[in-house]
């Protein structure tokens, strides 16, 4: 069971933590942590945003496993074997990434896969949750945001909470990936350990006079929606949330 409880100009290319030509990416971190999409470009068509992690497997099923390789190399008793989250004998994971929005009519609400809110992309709020990965699969959990209809969008909070029964992300490798419609993808890492933490804000999409900026947040806490909500102001009324069996 779980509860619901300087913007850059044309110099950002060289402003921001990128990929590189190959990767074609930036990276948002805490030195450089915004991006105009009206500036690159990118702000009409979908705006795709996914969520994928990866986790280590349990210390003691590692060390067991590997406790021949360890007397013959110690070192890598600190080095515990990095898994993909659906591998066979993981420790059971399960991520869900969220979004709160605000639409310029006042109208408020969220997006997510508990409780069963996946949203509408061509009609109020112009989110869409594609579905509820359970076990860490290679594509992960996305959310698409039509930004054909960014007139009708105020603000954007994107958000990862830790469902029931799993390790503290802590123990996660999770990685928000944004694919906007022209210009390079956008990446944010959950790389800013908080052992006890069930849920984070991401990154927030901002619409000011009509330009869409980007930014990253970051930020642990230690309940569910109902703290991000106070974190961020949404004033919206939270309850009990379950899932059905998978």
């Amino acid at each position: 069971m779980a509860f619901w409880d300087n913007l850059f100009t044309g110099r950002a290319a060289a402003q921001f933590d990128s990929g590189g030509s190959a990767s074609h990416s930036i990276d948002l971190t805490k030195r450089r942590p915004s991006v105009s999409l009206t500036k690159q470009g990118a702000a009409t068509g979908n705006l795709r945003v996914n969520l994928s992690w990866r986790m280590r497997t349990s210390d003691i099923e590692g060390r067991s496993r590997q406790s021949g390789r360890l007397l013959r190399n110690p070192s890598k008793l600190f080095k515990p074997e990095v898994v993909q989250a659906h591998t066979q004998g993981m420790v059971n994971v399960d991520l869900d990434l969220g979004c709160l929005y605000e639409l310029t009519d006042g109208s408020k609400g969220v997006v997510q896969p508990l409780g069963g809110f996946f949203g509408d992309l061509n009609t109020a709020p112009y989110v869409k949750l594609s579905g509820d990965d359970r076990f860490g699969g290679s594509s992960g959990e996305t959310i698409f945001v039509n930004l054909d209809q960014k007139a009708e969008i105020k603000r954007l909070l994107f958000f990862v909470y830790i469902y029931d029964q799993t390790p503290a992300f802590d123990r996660t490798h999770a990685k928000i990936t944004l694919y906007p419609s022209n210009g390079p993808r956008i990446e944010i890492e959950l790389d800013e350990r908080a052992p006890q933490a069930r849920s984070c804000a991401v990154f927030s999409v901002d619409n000011t006079k009509g330009e869409l900026t980007v930014r990253r947040e970051v930020r642990f806490v230690y309940g569910f929606q109902a703290e991000l909500d106070r974190l961020y102001g949404w004033g919206l009324q939270w309850g009990r949330g379950y899932k059905t069996k998978a």
